[in-house]
């Protein structure tokens, strides 16, 4: 089904049959990505006075119990809750869900011992009146759907480049790892506090989506973001951001 989309100063036209899902599944399964050292996913029948959940076991219907952390279990979208005295929720702060996406891929740099992604690499490329931009680090495989991340350090932001995409009217930041921050800071949290302005006029409208997967496949350049997550009133919530190509 095409679709024309009347944005402020421009129309696209896009396919609603050819959405590009760049999340990652969740599953109570060995090869679930995590970080943050959770414990895995739990999916378990309900089992109560004779009833089974499970149909497998004899049950009429299939009637699960999940138990998850969304930051530490997939592809999740992220408000300035996150790191606030107050509960902020997600569901609440983040009301925009269909924008214009710039996808960008990157290779972090070695600074010292960590891989980092700096301002240098991303500013320049940026495509003005843009609110949301999605990062793929490189190397890209599919090992990240089911990667352990806890304890291995992975890339980060430098603090400057969030700085940069908050003031370039970024709105809405998606990444393919767990964090835009070190895993490791002792609990300075800069790149979140910078892209929040948590010291300055706080932007409750903005979000962070971390832990998505983009297929190497897909091409560097603009498109269409559906970014779609679940009413949980929390800071954070399981997502699923759809791309769609413009024609």
């Amino acid at each position: 089904m095409i679709a024309s989309i009347q944005l402020e100063k421009r129309k696209i036209q896009i396919d609603l049959s050819k959405g590009i899902d760049i999340s990652t599944p969740l599953r109570a399964e060995e090869g679930q990505v995590s970080a943050w050292y959770v414990d895995p996913i739990q999916i378990e029948p309900v089992r109560a006075e004779g009833f089974v959940g499970s149909v497998k076991e004899g049950g009429s219907v299939n009637f699960r119990n999940i138990l998850f952390n969304p930051h530490g279990h997939g592809t999740h979208t992220e408000c300035v809750g996150h790191i606030t005295t107050e509960v902020y929720s997600v569901n609440e702060h983040i009301r925009e869900y269909f924008m214009m996406a710039q996808l960008i891929s990157v290779e972090p740099e070695k600074i010292e011992d960590d891989l980092v992604i700096t301002k240098d690499q991303i500013i320049p490329h940026l495509i003005e009146n843009t609110s949301a931009l999605v990062l793929r680090t490189l190397p890209n495989s599919a090992d990240k759907l089911k990667r352990n991340y806890s304890g291995t350090i992975p890339a980060y932001l430098s603090d400057e480049l969030l700085v940069a995409l908050r003031e370039a009217g970024i709105r809405h930041l998606l990444l393919d790892l767990p964090s835009v921050d070190r895993e490791v800071d002792g609990g300075a949290l800069l790149g979140h506090r910078a892209f929040w302005n948590l010291n300055g006029d706080i932007r409750m409208n903005a979000s962070i989506t971390e832990m998505v997967y983009v297929p190497s496949e897909v091409k560097d350049g603009e498109y269409f973001l559906n970014l779609q997550f679940p009413s949980f009133e929390n800071d954070a919530s399981p997502s699923r951001p759809l791309l769609f190509a413009l024609i």
